[in-house]
């Protein structure tokens, strides 16, 4: 039998690797070829709409060559460097953090992704502190490795959960759609939060809790809007006990909720901040776990016990210099949040013509809808980690955005809106017009 090349391509991908967070069998995946901006190509020549910037990091769009020559310029001085050495883009981009990041973060760890760039905040937090434990919250997710996959709430954790890393404990989240206490409304849910978050401290023992751990803004457990005191009450607990704040910007960093970090939006300064996704838009694999001046100069007397073969990649550190040189010259920050009100503004249209529509949260380029049969009981087309028949909505939903050239992340009853920031007013428009389409198959489930 003659295979045609697109399907040896996807039959080799089926055959020889594994795929991620999937059973292996009947999977199907899109043959992708190319991309440009907002869209993707497959190998059929068909145009998918990356409405979810691939996972939540192509920022700047697909396609850039300045990233391109940038890596190729950098390899062809030095293409690897051990971390232990200085190389010139290392020490420019850990300027350009500093010069970016809020308050006094001033000094960079190099890893490979966001969840080694939690790992290694974890590590930091628990060295300098002297401490053990790290509070986080339940709708919440800090990657796959085994502490990131622990410190969250996610319930892809529950397949290893028994073998998972110890001291690590969950609190609620301020999630006033579905508050745990019942309030009336966002200020009261978040007080309550902050009520729970400093009992299970004191539960916890205080001088055992190294720090909180918390997203900069909600990304994929919901976009969990929080009250806007919320940060500043956390900072101010953490500061009451001695404990330290990680913040993780692996997903709302680097404009995607129209500000450089979406802590920035809280007024707010970490004393860890986690970082990937954004910092290269993708294009290469790095992440980044930022201190204050306060924990770097702790470490200038005291062993620092961390390490990674690819630390400070430069090549990886050329990418990211490009990239974030892209975002400031093209405004792609302000452009974040400009189309982010009128992408709001579309989205409250929507709502108007489709009951599904139980719930919108956005901040920026970062958002989701909130699907529901009832929008006075709050019924989900899909509950909380459906599955089986439970989950047929979700499979539905994510087919008909396929169908109709849309790529985006849906996950029970969520349905995100998170392109690239190079992302135009007609784009989003184009974008609007689908996504109302895959909205009437939600609606058939509506009571």
């Amino acid at each position: 039998m003659v295979i045609s090349d697109n399907t040896h391509i996807v039959k080799d991908n089926r055959d020889y690797t594994l795929f991620s967070w999937s059973k292996q069998g009947g999977l199907n995946p899109i043959n992708m070829e190319r991309g440009e901006g907002i869209y993707m190509y497959d190998r059929d020549g068909k145009r998918y709409i990356d409405f979810n910037s691939q996972l939540m990091n192509v920022n700047i769009g697909h396609g850039n060559q300045r990233i391109t020559e940038a890596v190729a310029r950098q390899m062809r001085d030095i293409s690897y460097a051990y971390p232990g050495m200085a190389t010139e883009v290392r020490g420019e981009l850990g300027k350009k953090i500093a010069e970016i990041t809020p308050g006094n973060l001033t000094k960079t760890f190099f890893t490979l992704g966001g969840a080694e760039a939690i790992e290694n905040a974890i590590k930091v937090a628990r060295i300098y502190s002297g401490r053990h434990k790290i509070i986080a919250q339940y709708r919440a997710y800090h990657g796959a490795t085994y502490g990131a996959m622990s410190a969250g709430g996610d319930p892809r954790k529950h397949a290893v959960d028994a073998q998972g890393a110890p001291n690590f404990v969950q609190v609620e989240n301020p999630y006033f759609y579905r508050c745990p206490w019942g309030t009336d409304s966002i200020e009261k849910c978040g007080e309550m939060a902050l009520r729970n978050l400093e009992q299970v401290i004191l539960y916890q023992n205080p001088d055992s809790v190294a720090a909180i751990l918390m997203e900069g803004e909600s990304g994929s457990s919901g976009c969990i809007k929080y009250p806007p005191f919320y940060w500043r009450g956390v900072r101010e607990i953490a500061d009451k006990y001695g404990i330290l704040l990680i913040c993780d910007e692996v997903m709302s960093g680097f404009g995607r909720t129209g500000k450089w970090f979406g802590i920035d939006h809280h007024d707010v300064t970490p004393d860890i901040m986690s970082l990937a996704k954004g910092l290269t838009s993708g294009y290469l694999p790095l992440g980044a776990t930022v201190v204050t001046d306060k924990i770097a100069r702790h470490f200038e007397d005291n062993h620092l016990t961390i390490g990674l073969t690819y630390s400070a990649h430069p090549t990886c550190c050329a990418a990211a210099l490009e990239n974030i040189n892209i975002i400031q010259e093209e405004n792609m920050v302000e452009n974040a949040a400009n189309m982010g009100v009128y992408l709001e503004g579309k989205l409250e249209e929507l709502r108007a013509d489709h009951p599904s529509i139980g719930d919108i949260r956005n901040t920026g380029l970062l958002g989701c809808l909130e699907l529901v049969k009832n929008r006075k009981t709050k019924e989900p087309i899909a509950p909380w980690n459906a599955k089986g028949d439970a989950a047929k909505p979700t499979a539905r939903l994510a087919a008909k955005l396929r169908e109709l050239g849309m790529f985006t992340f849906v996950k029970w009853n969520f349905l995100f809106v998170a392109p690239p920031l190079c992302i135009t007013r007609e784009q989003i428009d184009e974008s609007i017009d689908i996504i109302s389409k895959v909205l009437d198959v939600a609606d058939e489930y509506c009571e």
